[in-house]
């Protein structure tokens, strides 16, 4: 685990994650009791009941239901919730990090996938261009659906109700000029997707940035994820974007070919 940069913890945050820890290392057992756990955190009981109360409160910690003076408290049932969406999307980057290498390499461009979360693209991988030119593409930071080519291609396998519904929830503020701020331009945008195969994000999100995404359905149809490839709007994403977006499309393909059910 990285050691953060002190200036940027929040202490409260950091105690927290602490006492799941200690808590952690209680698997197996009938949990610890609020003596223990402050004697262990170095807090006052009541500091510990506070924190303590505040983590129950979302389900990351749970309690004994009877009494008060001697309840025990360990892990909670959220946190299952919580592993399985982290294992969910960590194996979306398991599953495509190889086609993302490939499309990296085929295009000479920044290859990534994102998930769904809500109506925002969230990218979970990333494969670097393998010239000189390195973008600032972070990953597991939310990304506007109406804006990112990887969120288009994500909202291109919903329904309309399900775009216009999330739409109304995030909003649709613009980046540049390019950008779609009304939810019919949006859909209509997204019908184009829906039938070529690829979503584009031209210079919408910044300018002089293009990108070109694909989306992966799961076996029911849903959206699994998407890939993507960005760059600087020159040469081939300039002059023949189309082939671009065929070998995206083809990747894509590949992930979602080994999502179907085999069949006997």
């Amino acid at each position: 685990m990285a050691e953060p940069d002190p200036k940027y913890v929040v202490k409260s945050v950091a105690k927290a994650m602490t006492l799941l820890q200690v808590l952690e290392k209680q698997a197996g057992t009938s949990g610890m009791s609020l003596t223990d756990l402050a004697q262990r955190m170095k807090m006052s009981k009541s500091s510990t009941f506070a924190l303590l109360q505040t983590l129950v409160s979302f389900g990351v910690v749970t309690t004994d239901t009877a009494g008060t003076q001697n309840r025990n408290y360990r892990l909670g049932l959220s946190l299952v919730r919580l592993g399985q969406h982290a294992a969910a999307q960590t194996s979306v980057a398991d599953v495509c990090l190889p086609e993302l290498r490939l499309l990296s390499h085929d295009t000479r461009l920044t290859a990534r996938v994102a998930v769904l979360d809500h109506g925002w693209a969230v990218p979970v991988a990333r494969v670097d261009a393998p010239d000189s030119v390195r973008l600032d593409l972070r990953l597991g930071e939310k990304e506007w659906p109406h804006r990112s080519g990887l969120g288009k291609a994500l909202m291109s396998v919903l329904t309309d109700e399900e775009v216009r519904r999330y739409l109304e929830e995030i909003g649709m503020p613009a980046n540049t000029a390019k950008t779609l701020t009304t939810v019919d331009a949006y859909l209509a945008d997204l019908s184009v997707a829906r039938e070529r195969g690829y979503a584009t994000d031209d210079e919408e999100d910044a300018d002089g940035i293009i990108c070109i995404a694909a989306p992966i359905r799961d076996a029911d149809g849903r959206p699994f994820a998407a890939i993507s490839v960005t760059g600087m709007k020159i040469g081939v994403l300039q002059e023949d974007p189309a082939s671009v977006a065929a070998l995206v499309r083809e990747h894509a393909s590949r992930v979602e070919q080994r999502l179907q059910p085999v069949s006997f």
